[in-house]
């Protein structure tokens, strides 16, 4: 059996392993379908991420430096790279209840050919009809981040919202603001994904590099500007752009996990005359803003019924899909080197899938 790696910064290949005995709470998975990550893995593979010398320390709630002597947070070599699978249970310990071989089952793992994984009180490991979509099942977790972030900026009925970036979690941001009455602005360079935005309920796309984004929000709004911002792109000049864009007093929700900005960013203009607020959104971190009505649990709960109700749909966001013997090579080109090729690649173990 195989399972995709990173053996060092920029260097993902199929390596075989060899399974661990399942346990009594366990269950053993055969992989169907899988995707990794587009945001933050990305830094985990390219070896820029803060985490690799650096920590959260949840008592302080500050990044700090790890001790010499302490181990780094990223170790190469064989370091997982994948974020979703789903797939068909094969073997079931004998404390699992809830679970039984042939089950069709949808949870968080790395891009591998068997997932072992606790089946005893955990939500996280979900359930699938024969007929439930892969696609939609592994867009799973950036469904919830696209949900917290229309959450933190208050999206409503009636409201001009833009969606600054259109990858996964942008896309299916502009489903749900579409969905719930908004008049919605997507914008993002590449083409491509500017016409699923609009064939998922955005009303007007814009081409950040081809136009003065915030400028042409105000525009398209009647010089008001937009009332919530959802800013996914982690880009400088999409934060210039979107204190420009919005109207007085409106939310800038930030889901973004953004790198150190250059020069570029102004705080003496929009920002400082508008009234603008910006809330960093994470749907991961607890407690939730709405805290105890809304959990992660709860935010959870929500997305996977909404994926696979139909509700949202995530068969053009899943692109392009390569076989799992290419999948190093897949990786390496729509994750690392030519982003602007894909949205969330998807990774399929069976040919009759492509």
């Amino acid at each position: 059996m195989r399972k995709l790696i990173c053996k060092s910064p920029g260097i993902a290949e199929l390596t075989d392993y060899e399974d661990l005995p399942v346990k009594p709470n366990e269950v053993k998975v055969r992989v169907e379908f899988a995707s990794p990550k587009h945001g933050t893995e990305i830094a985990d593979f390219r070896g820029t991420t803060p985490f690799i010398d650096g920590k959260y320390d949840p008592e302080w709630q500050i990044f700090k430096s790890r001790d010499k002597d302490e181990p780094r947070g990223l170790e190469y070599g064989d370091l997982p790279l994948g974020n979703m699978f789903v797939g068909m249970i094969i073997e079931a310990g004998e404390n699992v209840t809830d679970y039984k071989v042939g089950d069709r089952v949808c949870s968080y793992g790395s891009i591998r050919e068997t997932q072992i994984v606790n089946a005893v009180d955990n939500y996280k490991l979900r359930k699938m009809k024969a007929d439930d979509s892969e696609r939609n099942a592994v867009c799973y977790d950036p469904a919830q981040f696209a949900l917290g972030g229309i959450r933190d900026a208050n999206v409503r009925a009636g409201d001009n919202v833009a969606v600054i970036g259109l990858g996964a979690i942008g896309q299916i941001a502009v489903q749900l603001a579409a969905k719930a009455g908004a008049n919605v602005i997507a914008v993002d360079p590449i083409p491509k994904r500017r016409e699923i935005a609009l064939k998922h309920g955005a009303r007007f796309t814009l081409d950040p590099v081809s136009c003065d984004a915030g400028l042409e929000i105000k525009r398209l709004t009647g010089k008001v500007g937009a009332d919530s911002i959802i800013e996914t792109s982690g880009s400088v000049h999409a934060l210039q752009s979107s204190l420009k864009g919005l109207a007085y007093g409106g939310i800038i929700s930030y889901v973004a996990f953004a790198k150190p900005f250059p020069a570029g960013l102004w705080l003496g203009q929009e920002a400082h005359f508008n009234y603008g607020r910006i809330v960093f959104s994470r749907a991961g971190s607890e407690p939730n803003p709405e805290y105890p009505r809304w959990s992660r649990k709860r935010i959870e709960d929500v997305c996977w019924e909404l994926l696979m109700n139909g509700y949202l749909d995530c068969d053009d966001i899943i692109d392009p899909i390569v076989d799992f013997d290419d999948c190093a090579e897949g990786f390496k080109k729509y994750v690392d080197l030519e982003p602007d090729l894909s949205i969330k690649l998807g990774i399929a173990f069976r040919r009759d899938k492509l």
